[in-house]
């Protein structure tokens, strides 16, 4: 009996421990409190103040968000940037055309002189992570109404974010974290000249494209370099001849040591969104219901785009970003459904809810407070569920359609416009219409866009599951009876007659512009059609998610309670994050085994002449020939990328892959598939984020484009 005892108390301490250092996304603000001890015994050599701090340098400095999206890291005090190819894609893309071809031949900038402005993309440093908890709930308690309690937040929330920047060129804004249980304010300094330097060709930077993307091992030099640059003060300013490269408050040293297994690994960076505290039912809703209706709809649509960008190389080039955004998506929601259904996610958190059950029943004011929340759960999700079938077909069908989103955009020109009395305002609307198209018919193709419509849009009027009052029937009607349900018949009448698909009827109709007019095109009435669908459906949505938002602050409040021995971390939001964990293979199913790097010959190894994923440049070929690695091989190998057990996610991609002295020595860009699940189900053992060797960077720098300058300016670390 005494060894049983003793074996059930092992067990509780078991279930109470921290979280496996490999799992978790961590405020770099508390590293100090929560995690540096742990860092420094798996091999960090710095301190939580060298990774961050307000008060002097350290390794936050040379992080930034790049653009909406994505990571970049300053590797040089003259503000050079990196980040990953597919980051820098919709620039380069650009830049592109078919003469100066920049997608397949890559982009290099010889001299700054050479480098290339982005207007519109920004990067974004921290300047200090701040809690304002307190600040925050002043007035609040549990008996405040749900409606009272997001009032009286987003007014604390403006009256911080105006004591903060007031009198600065900084801005800030508070974020939730732990659903809302506590709250911090991120301040910002945004720079907004940020040029291209070089790119390598598609056939390094996206290698294996979307048969490999997801997949380890990889083959890809997923990268790109850009330059921040400042006012000749120092402070951000729009774009300027006479500004000048930035210098950092801190940049990374570049490592040439190269990766070991079972090395220490820390990846800094911006998180997007993950949710790893959703109960059983979130996760069945998502691995039953959302992502299949995304994959089923993002296949019809790279299907098509397939079809057309094989038409022409404008076409291709065109569509390049744009298909590439759609595959991504795609092949995540495909592996995550594939890696929740394999790790039996949802019976392993209804196993999680059951024991936290008996725990708050071992307490009877745990019981009061939280002994229905689980049946709360279970009605409002039921209650969700065909809300988020209207909710999830309108966001993929609706918005497929790119003369859609035009139409969308023309209805704010359209209500500035006004009745046209006001000559000057009419005259600007008319302007910003005419901006709007210059970007919309850059890079699009009409054939195209009509069968994305076609298709979708039959999808959605027919999808059954849909409740009827959620979907187009109007539509269906009409197609029914003037085009005998024949779709693609209906879409060629609409994109024939309509002025936003074609620039020259769009000219002649800003040319005798009226608002009637507009508000007659085929396209733009479909639009508000769109529109009436989102508004029946979404308003309910909307309060049922937000009950559902407010049980998860309950239910994140309670497991924070009830397991007080256990850390853990607040849920990705887009801010800062430090992960860590070690590099390591992997064991993705029975009998195979992956060792955690690759190299260049595996690269020609899978190599197919004239295959639009697995070509490669001659160049190339002969370097791995020659065996002309420079200082950048490691035991007579060029290794090209490694796996690690960081927890990262979407955002992480450009992320600084860090070793344990503080040096560069990868670029995250990846997770693999079996591991896509990683954002709401987080298994150490199946989930491994994948990252370029900076190395292989350097050396595509170096050798392959003769970019050596380039190089000069890093602090290299042999």
């Amino acid at each position: 009996m005494k060894l049983l005892r003793s074996l059930v108390l092992l067990l509780c301490i078991t279930m109470l421990s921290p979280l496996r250092a490999d799992e978790g996304m961590w405020i770099p603000a508390l590293l100090g409190v929560l995690n540096e001890a742990e860092m420094q015994s798996m091999g960090l050599k710095l301190t939580a103040e060298d990774i961050y701090s307000v008060n002097q340098s350290s390794l936050k400095d040379a992080i930034v968000k790049f653009g909406g999206g994505c990571t970049g890291e300053v590797i040089s005090n003259r503000g050079l940037l990196l980040t990953n190819h597919h980051c820098g894609y919709g620039r380069i893309q650009s830049h592109s055309s078919v003469e100066n071809d920049y997608l397949t031949d890559g982009f290099w900038a010889m001299s700054q002189a050479e480098e290339l402005p982005n207007p519109g993309l920004s990067v974004t440093f921290i300047v200090r992570i701040e809690d304002v908890t307190k600040e925050m709930f002043d007035g609040i308690d549990e008996n405040t109404s749900q409606e009272d309690r997001e009032a009286m937040l987003s007014e604390h929330s403006e009256a911080i974010v105006n004591r903060i920047t007031e009198g600065t060129h900084y801005e800030a804004e508070v974020m939730p974290f732990y659903y809302g249980n506590e709250y911090y304010v991120i301040v910002t300094e945004i720079f907004k000249d940020v040029r291209l330097v070089g790119a390598p060709p598609s056939a390094v930077g996206k290698f294996g494209a979307d048969t490999d993307n997801w997949v380890w091992p990889r083959h890809t030099g997923d990268f790109s370099l850009f330059r921040i640059y400042s006012g000749p003060d120092g402070k951000p300013a729009e774009y300027s001849e006479e500004n000048i490269p930035l210098k950092p408050r801190h940049s990374f040293p570049v490592s040439l040591k190269g990766v070991n297994a079972g090395d220490f690994t820390m990846v800094y960076g911006f998180p997007a969104r993950t949710n790893e505290y959703l109960t059983s039912h979130g996760v069945e809703l998502i691995q039953n219901v959302e992502d299949p209706i995304g994959i089923d709809m993002r296949q019809d649509i790279l299907d098509i785009m397939e079809k057309e960008m094989g038409s022409s190389d404008k076409v291709r080039i065109q569509y390049a970003s744009k298909q590439a955004g759609v595959a991504n998506a795609w092949k995540k929601w495909l592996g995550r459904v594939r890696g929740l259904e394999r790790d039996d996610a949802i019976a392993k958190k209804q196993a999680e809810e059951q024991e936290f059950l008996k725990r708050i029943a071992a307490k009877e004011e745990w019981q009061e407070a939280y002994g229905g929340l689980l049946n709360e759960f279970e009605g409002l999700y039921a209650e969700i569920r065909p809300l988020t079938y209207g909710m999830r077909y309108f966001s993929e069908a609706g918005y497929a359609t790119e003369a859609f989103r035009f139409a969308n955009r023309l209805g704010r020109s359209l209500k500035a416009y006004g009745d046209g009395s006001d000559e000057e305002a009419a005259t600007a609307a008319i302007e910003d219409m005419r901006k709007a198209s210059v970007g919309h018919f850059k890079n699009y193709h009409a054939p195209l866009d009509q069968q994305v419509m076609a298709t979708l849009m039959q999808s959605y009027a027919e999808a059954e599951e849909v409740p009827a009052q959620y979907r187009p029937r109007a539509l269906a009607a009409h197609v029914a009876e003037s085009h005998a349900g024949d779709y693609n018949a209906w879409a060629a009448d609409v994109f024939s007659r309509s002025a936003l698909t074609d620039p020259e009827r769009f000219e002649t109709m800003l040319a005798d512009f009226s608002p009637e007019k507009l508000a007659g095109d085929p396209i733009y009435s479909l639009m508000g059609e769109m529109i009436s669908l989102y508004f029946a459906v979404q308003p309910e949505y909307g309060r049922v998610n937000s009950e559902i938002q407010d049980r998860y602050r309950i239910y994140m409040k309670a497991l924070r309670e009830v397991y007080s021995d256990k850390t853990f971390y607040p849920d990705a939001n887009f801010t800062l994050r430090v992960t860590y964990g070690k590099v390591e293979g992997m064991q993705p199913n029975d009998g195979i085994v992956y060792k955690h790097y690759t190299t260049l010959d595996g690269v020609i190894a899978k190599y197919v002449p004239g295959d639009r994923e697995f070509d490669l440049p001659q160049k190339l070929i002969d370097l791995n020939e020659s065996r002309d690695y420079g200082q950048y091989a490691q035991d007579g190998e060029l290794r090209v990328c490694f796996i690690a057990s960081n927890h990262t996610s979407g955002g992480n991609s450009g992320s600084p892959v860090i070793n344990g002295d503080g040096h560069l020595i990868g670029l995250n860009f990846d997770r693999n598939w079996e591991g896509t699940m990683s954002d709401v189900n987080y298994d150490v053992n199946q989930c491994r984020n994948i990252s370029v060797d900076v190395r292989y960077v350097l050396f595509i720098i170096d050798k392959y484009a003769n970019a050596g300058y380039l190089i000069d300016e890093m602090e290299l670390i042999k």
